[in-house]
């Protein structure tokens, strides 16, 4: 059968899932519970929601997978939707904060390799270090979409021994002294620090559409996008609860808070050195496999819509491996200048900052893809079960996006507004190679 086998160059489903759950998995596992410390072990519900809202979203991507799975994901299925316009606003918004959430990843990569060069922890050398990682991974990227996918499966495989170790025997060390202590510190009222957590949770789950963005690159799409997508996000919502929840019992909020390897200082406390040096060995591989993931994400939505004419035509010009190679060599630059802009006397604060930003505007496109699948529903007429999971899982996602924008840091919000504003004063350059594009579609069509 021509479908049992993934293309040679195209990845079957156990490297699609690899993909979801790594992207995922690796944008937060590591340094979210020093996040999540800013708010305190109240954070318990504000997991509850993310996971009810990741799985909503999961729903909706893992849907519009299937009954149209498209080059770009949320791009791509916003300006079906809704119109060019607002197509442009959603790769917009996805594509910055996908490339400033890789600059945070990349960080990681440093602060836990730092646990075992310490060579490492000044500042110029941290910067001068992380440039390496963005550019090395950049030019691997260039090279193809399978090698990244087998980055991703092997670096995932190998980073969830130690994860689950501690998700699992943790709990032997757990105090409840301390998770009670740590419980609010965030100095809000209770529902507004849930909130909070709700919203920063949310970058635990960004990734939750990397099978549907990289559709193009995806053996046999309609079958493995929707069960890449949920067999992704089960993976990932199971680890990341067991791991922030036990570490909030293992280490005062105020030490977490201000780490920068906190799964390191677990491992310390529950076998000794030896166990943090494997800890930051598995962080490190995990993060560059990660880190390769999300390239792949943003190189594939920026060339999806360059070549409706929304996007530079740089992103959209392929090398002979059948990748945006000059499309991320740009972003490297980009990524390299904002890495140098946020730099922070503490990896944590500058981690912090980022996962945030990012967040605020990945929920946009996130918002659209719900919208999309409402409209595509009633646009098909589609009826009874049917029907009814769609304005679930669609309306579901809405909610989600909206209580987590509600619960976002109000100078990083109107960062963000202003962020959004912008994108319309730049359309109006595009509009014309827009309509040149359409035109050569319809002639090849």
């Amino acid at each position: 059968m021509s479908g049992a086998t993934a293309s040679p160059k195209k990845m079957g489903l156990p490297m699609a899932t690899m993909l979801v759950a790594g992207n995922m998995i690796g944008t937060g596992v590591f340094l979210l519970p020093a996040n999540l410390a800013t708010v305190g072990s109240i954070s318990s519900f504000g997991w509850i929601i993310a996971t009810a809202g990741a799985v909503a979203l999961g729903l909706v991507f893992a849907r519009l997978g299937q009954v149209d799975p498209q080059p770009g994901g949320p791009y791509a299925y916003a300006r079906d939707a809704f119109g060019p316009y607002i197509g442009f606003v959603s790769n917009y918004a996805y594509w910055f904060g996908n490339w400033i959430g890789n600059v945070a990843i990349a960080l990681v990569v440093t602060g836990y390799l730092a646990r075992l060069v310490p060579a490492l922890d000044p500042l110029a050398v941290r910067m001068g270090f992380t440039l390496l990682v963005i550019w090395g991974l950049s030019l691997a990227n260039a090279r193809g979409a399978r090698w990244i996918g087998a980055l991703e499966s092997g670096t995932l495989l190998l980073a969830l021994v130690p994860i689950l170790s501690i998700a699992i025997a943790g709990w032997w060390w757990f105090d409840d002294s301390l998770f009670r202590a740590g419980w609010n510190v965030s100095g809000l009222s209770d529902s507004a620090a849930i909130s909070r957590s709700a919203s920063i949770a949310l970058w635990a789950f960004m990734g939750v559409e990397s099978a549907a963005v990289s559709a193009e690159v995806i053996d046999n799409p309609r079958r493995n996008i929707p069960l890449a997508t949920l067999g992704g996000l089960a993976l990932s919502a199971l680890i990341y609860i067991a791991c922030s929840l036990v570490i909030m019992g293992m280490l005062p909020m105020g030490e977490l808070r201000d780490s920068s390897a906190p799964f390191a200082e677990a491992a310390q406390i529950m076998v000794g050195p030896w166990g943090a040096m494997a800890i930051a060995v598995c962080a490190v591989l995990k993060s560059f496999g990660a880190l390769g993931g999300w390239m792949l994400l943003v190189g594939q939505s920026a060339k999806a819509a360059a070549e409706d004419g929304l996007f530079p035509r740089v992103f959209c010009r392929v090398n002979r491996h059948g990748m945006p190679g000059a499309g991320l060599m740009v972003v490297a630059a980009l990524m390299s200048v904002l890495l140098l802009a946020t730099a922070a006397p503490t990896l944590s604060h500058q981690f912090d900052r980022l996962t945030n930003i990012a967040v605020l505007l990945t929920i946009i496109p996130y918002l659209f893809s719900a919208g999309a699948l409402i409209w595509y529903s009633l646009a098909q007429a589609e009826r009874g079960w049917t029907l009814a999971g769609a304005l679930v899982a669609g309306g579901g996602a809405i909610v989600y996006c909206l209580y987590a924008l509600l619960g976002a840091e109000p100078q990083l919000l109107a960062y963000a507004t202003v962020a959004m504003l912008f994108s319309a004063a730049l359309y109006p350059f595009f509009m014309g190679r827009m309509r040149e594009a359409a035109a050569r579609k319809a002639a090849a069509g």
